[in-house]
């Protein structure tokens, strides 16, 4: 089983993006905007950008989530982010 590296910190840039910090130090942005846009579970954000800014961490930081308007939480584990991070930081290094 792998371990889960825990988010210590999770910050919108803009709408859509987060700067995640994770317990072992490594530091990303992670570029959830393709995934907003066409997922109808984050349609309460596309309805309300603010609602964005309302990401929380999970205690253990295994996950962070964004409560929907039934009180559902639509989330992202912390291993899912990671992997999308050091892809995208990898695209950018590549583009430039």
């Amino acid at each position: 089983m792998t371990e889960i590296i825990a988010i210590r910190s999770a910050e919108p840039v803009i709408f859509g993006v987060l700067k995640i910090v994770w317990s072992d130090g490594f530091e990303g942005v992670v570029d959830l905007r393709p995934l907003i846009d066409k997922g109808e579970m984050f349609a309460f954000l596309r309805a309300a950008p603010p609602r964005f800014a309302t990401v929380q961490r999970e205690p253990h930081g295994h996950k962070i989530f964004w409560l929907d308007d039934q009180g559902d939480e639509i989330d992202f584990g912390s291993s899912s982010l990671r992997q999308r991070a050091e892809r995208q930081a990898g695209l950018l290094h590549l583009a430039s």
